[in-house]
C-alpha cells in the first residue's frame, strides 16, 4: 500500500489500512508512505518511505530496481499517482489499484470516506477511530501544542496560554513543539510512535487542526482542537473524547 500525505493525513487513513491488510496464513503487507509516518504503520510486515524505496524516481532517473520490486506484489493499493497519468502509464502493466487521496465530499469525515474505499476492495471490518496501541499508562499532564502546518490554522496563542493557565492549577502542563518551531524549554520528540507513547500518559490535549491533534486522539487522550479554517466535519481528529471549537462548526465530534 502506497499511502503519502501529512501525519493527520495518514492517521486518518490508518483504519482502512489496516482493514486492507493481508490476514491469510503467508499474506505480506508492505506500506510506503512519507518518512514521518513510518513508525505509524505498526500492523504491517514493513514500511519505508516512499523516498527510500525510490518511487519518487520513475520517470526522472533510473528506476529499474523500483520496477523489479514493485512487479515482486501480487496487489499494489495506491494513493500516490492517482492524479498524474504519466505515472499511471508508466506502471501500466502492474497490479496497481489507484484511489483518489482526499474526500469528495464534504459532509463525509475522512476516516469514514478511506473505510469505504477498503469495503469496496474487500477489507476487513475497518475501525470508526483511527487507534495507536500504546501500553496502558498514568495519565498525569496536560499537553499544550500551540502549532500547525500552517499560520491560517493556529488559533491565536493567547487561546493556549489561557488554557495552559487553567490546566496548570489542576496538573503540571507541558508545551510541545516540532522540531521547527519555536518554544523556549518546549517538549520535542521526533518519533512519532515515541510521541504518541508520550501523548499516552496525557490527561488532555489542546491544540490546532494538526496532525498531532489527530496523534494524541488517536492514543485516547481527550482532545480540544480549534479549527480557523478546514472543514471540521471532515477532518476532525477521531477519537473516544475530541472536542472541535470551530469558526465553520462547533460540535463534539465523538
Amino acid at each position: 500500500m502506497i499511502r503519502p500525505g501529512a501525519i493527520g493525513d495518514f492517521i486518518v487513513s490508518l483504519p482502512a489500512l489496516e482493514a486492507l491488510r493481508g490476514t491469510e496464513p503467508g499474506d505480506y503487507t508492505e506500506v510506503w508512505c512519507a518518512e514521518q509516518n513510518v513508525p505509524l504503520a505498526r500492523f504491517a510486515e514493513r514500511t519505508q518511505s516512499i523516498i527510500s524505496a525510490g518511487l519518487d524516481r520513475l520517470g526522472f532517473l533510473p528506476a529499474d530496481d523500483v520496477m523489479e520490486r514493485l512487479h515482486s506484489f501480487d496487489s499494489i493499493i495506491s494513493w500516490y499517482g492517482t492524479n498524474r497519468p504519466e505515472f499511471r502509464i508508466l506502471v501500466a502493466d502492474l497490479p496497481f489499484e489507484f484511489l483518489p487521496a482526499l474526500p469528495l465530499d464534504g459532509n463525509l469525515h475522512a476516516v469514514d470516506f478511506y473505510n469505504r474505499q477498503a469495503l469496496g476492495l474487500g477489507g476487513g471490518v475497518a475501525s470508526r477511530f483511527p487507534v495507536i496501541t500504546c501500553p496502558v499508562a498514568a495519565r498525569t499532564f496536560a499537553v499544550i501544542h500551540p502549532f500547525a502546518s500552517s499560520l491560517v490554522k493556529r488559533a491565536p496563542m493567547e487561546v493556549f496560554t489561557a488554557a495552559a493557565e487553567k490546566l496548570s492549577a489542576l496538573m503540571p502542563v507541558h508545551w510541545l513543539c516540532g522540531p521547527e518551531e519555536a518554544l523556549p524549554a518546549a517538549v520535542r520528540i521526533s518519533n512519532l510512535y515515541d510521541l504518541a507513547l508520550w501523548l499516552s500518559h496525557a490527561c488532555v490535549f489542546v491544540g490546532n487542526d494538526s496532525g498531532i491533534s489527530h496523534l494524541a486522539a488517536s492514543v485516547g487522550t481527550p482532545v480540544t482542537a480549534f479549527f480557523t479554517c478546514t472543514e471540521a466535519r471532515v477532518w476532525a481528529p477521531r477519537g473516544p473524547s475530541v472536542d472541535i471549537v470551530s469558526q465553520l462548526l462547533s460540535t463534539d465530534s465523538r
